[in-house]
C-alpha cells in the first residue's frame, strides 16, 4: 500500500462524515427559497479548499450563485488542470418515497443515502480528497491544478459558463478534468466521451379568432389540429430518420473504430424491451440502439394540445395547436443553424389557411465529442486499467452537460469525465445513493489520474 493509500485508509471515516455533512446542505439551485442553502454550500466548499491548503480561493460572483475558484500552481512545466465540479442538487420530490429523510444522509449496506451523494456531491469531494492526499503525503500536486466548481449545473448553468469567457485568463489550462461522471458499473470502467446538445422549438397554429361550431363550418375552413398534425408528421419519415432538409448535413459520421468500440459496451435487447415494456425497438435505419441514443441526432414531440380536452363530447373547432419539440444534437451540430432548418422546413409544408410559428425554446447546448485520438483518452484508459484491473468500455451520453462544450468553445480545451458514480444510483430520483467503495476508489483515482497527466504532452491538441 503506498502512503497515498494509507492516508486515505486511515482517515476514511471523517471522509464519510464530511460527505454527510456536505450531502445535509439543501442546495436546490432551482428553488429560489434555498438561495441560502446554495451559499452555505458554497461557503462549505471554500472552508475545505483553504483546509487542504489551495490558494487564491474566492466565491466568484454570479446573477444567482458563486462560482467557487481556487488554485495551485507550482508544478513548473507541467500542465496545468482545470477540476470541474457543481454543488447544486435536484428537488427530492417525491419526499414521501424515500426511505429516510433526503437531506439527512444516512450509510446503509456501504451506500450512502441523500439527494446529491451521487450527483454531484459524492464524486466532486472524492476529487478534493484525492487532491488533499497528495498534498499531505506528497507535499505538492504533480500538475498545477485549478478549480470551477458551480452552483447552477442542475438549471442549465446559464450565469455560471458566461465566466469561462469573461475570465479567460484566470481559467486558462491545458486540459478539464470533469467529475461529473458516470461508470457503467461499480467494476466496469467507463470512458464517457460525448454528450449531445440540445436546440428545443414551440410550433404554434392559430386559425380563426375563435372556437367554431365543427358542424357549421367543417370542411369549409382549416383545421389547426389537422395543420398541426401534417407538420408534426413530415418531420420524420416512415423508417424513423428525420424528413428535415439539412438536418444531417454537419453531423460528424462514426468511422469503424468509433463503432466497434461502441459494440463492446454491455446491451440485452431483450431485457432493454422489458424493462420498457416493449415488444420492439425504433429508429434511424442502419445504427444499433446505443449508437441511436449516443451518437446519433433526434428529434422528439415532447407534447401536443389543443381543443377541447374534457371528458365526453364536444364538437368543436378549435382555432389554436401547439406543440413543444426537442432535438438532440451531435457534433458537430450548431443549435441555431437546426432551428433555422426546421423553420425553412415548416415554412414548405404549413398548410394553407392557418398561420404557423416557429418559436425557439430555453433550451440550447452545443454537442460535444472527445476525439478518441486525444491523448488524453488513452491516459483515461491506463488510469482506469491500474484502478479496476480491467480495460474500460466506451459510452457516450444522451444527455447534455453544457460546460464540456463551453469549455471548448471558450477555453479551447477538452474535458476528461471522471466521475465514478454508476447508472443505477437514483440519480434525480428518490433513494438517491452513492456506493462508498466507489467514493473510496475515486479518492485513489485522482492520485492516479493526475500524475499520469504530469508527463502528457499536447492536452491541447
Amino acid at each position: 500500500m503506498s502512503s497515498r493509500q494509507a492516508y486515505l485508509t486511515q482517515h476514511q471515516p471523517q471522509f464519510i462524515a464530511d460527505l454527510q455533512d456536505f450531502v445535509s446542505l439543501p442546495s436546490i439551485s432551482s428553488l429560489p427559497e434555498h438561495a441560502s442553502d446554495m451559499a452555505t454550500a458554497a461557503q462549505w466548499l471554500a472552508q475545505r479548499l483553504e483546509r487542504i491548503g489551495f490558494e487564491n480561493v474566492e466565491q466568484v460572483p454570479t446573477a444567482t450563485h458563486p462560482v467557487v475558484y481556487a488554485d495551485w500552481l507550482h508544478a513548473a512545466d507541467k500542465p496545468t488542470i482545470l477540476l470541474y465540479g457543481h454543488y447544486d442538487v435536484q428537488p427530492a420530490d417525491p419526499v414521501e418515497l424515500w426511505h429516510s429523510p433526503p437531506f439527512v444522509p444516512e450509510v446503509r449496506e456501504g451506500r450512502l443515502y441523500g439527494r446529491g451523494a451521487s450527483d454531484n456531491k459524492g464524486n466532486l469531494l472524492a476529487a478534493l480528497i484525492g487532491l488533499e492526499a497528495m498534498l499531505q503525503v506528497e507535499g505538492k500536486l504533480p500538475v498545477n491544478v485549478k478549480l470551477f466548481l458551480e452552483g447552477e449545473e442542475e438549471v442549465g448553468s446559464p450565469h455560471s459558463l458566461p465566466l469561462l469567457a469573461q475570465e479567460r485568463d484566470r481559467f486558462a489550462c491545458d486540459i478539464c478534468v470533469n467529475a461529473d461522471g458516470i461508470q457503467y458499473a461499480p467494476d466496469q470502467p467507463t470512458i464517457l466521451y460525448s454528450f449531445r446538445g440540445m436546440a428545443s422549438f414551440q410550433v404554434d397554429v392559430q386559425g380563426a379568432k375563435s372556437d367554431l361550431h365543427s358542424g357549421i363550418y367543417g370542411g369549409a375552413i382549416a383545421n389547426p389540429l389537422h395543420a398541426l398534425a401534417s407538420i408534426v408528421a413530415s418531420f420524420h419519415n416512415a423508417d424513423g430518420g428525420i424528413a428535415v432538409e439539412d438536418f444531417y448535413t454537419a453531423v460528424a459520421e462514426m468511422d469503424p473504430e468509433e463503432r466497434s468500440r461502441l459494440a463492446r459496451a454491455p446491451y440485452d435487447e431483450m431485457q432493454y424491451l422489458a424493462d420498457l415494456g416493449l415488444d420492439t425497438v425504433f429508429g434511424e435505419p442502419g445504427y444499433s440502439t446505443n449508437e441511436r441514443t449516443w451518437r446519433r441526432p433526434t428529434l422528439e414531440i415532447n407534447g401536443m394540445w389543443g381543443g377541447f380536452q374534457g371528458k365526453g363530447t364536444k364538437t368543436v373547432l378549435p382555432n389554436a395547436a401547439h406543440a413543444k419539440v426537442s432535438c438532440r444534437l451531435v457534433a458537430h451540430q450548431n443549435p441555431q443553424r437546426i432551428l433555422e432548418a426546421i423553420k425553412a422546413h415548416v415554412r414548405r409544408i404549413a398548410p394553407p389557411g392557418v398561420r404557423v410559428t416557429v418559436t425557439p425554446g430555453v433550451g440550447k447546448a452545443d454537442p460535444y465529442l472527445l476525439p478518441l485520438s486525444h491523448p488524453g483518452v488513452q491516459i483515461l484508459a491506463d488510469s482506469y486499467r491500474e484502478l479496476y484491473a480491467t480495460d474500460p468500455i466506451y459510452i457516450g451520453s444522451g444527455g447534455t452537460i453544457p460546460v464540456t462544450a463551453a469549455m471548448l468553445d471558450q477555453l479551447g480545451v477538452y474535458s476528461l469525465v471522471f466521475g465514478f458514480c454508476t447508472r443505477d444510483e437514483q440519480i434525480h430520483a428518490p433513494n438517491e445513493f452513492f456506493r462508498l467503495s466507489s467514493f473510496a476508489r475515486a479518492q485513489e483515482a485522482y492520485g492516479v489520474l493526475l500524475h499520469k497527466l504530469a508527463h502528457a504532452d499536447n492536452l491541447r491538441q
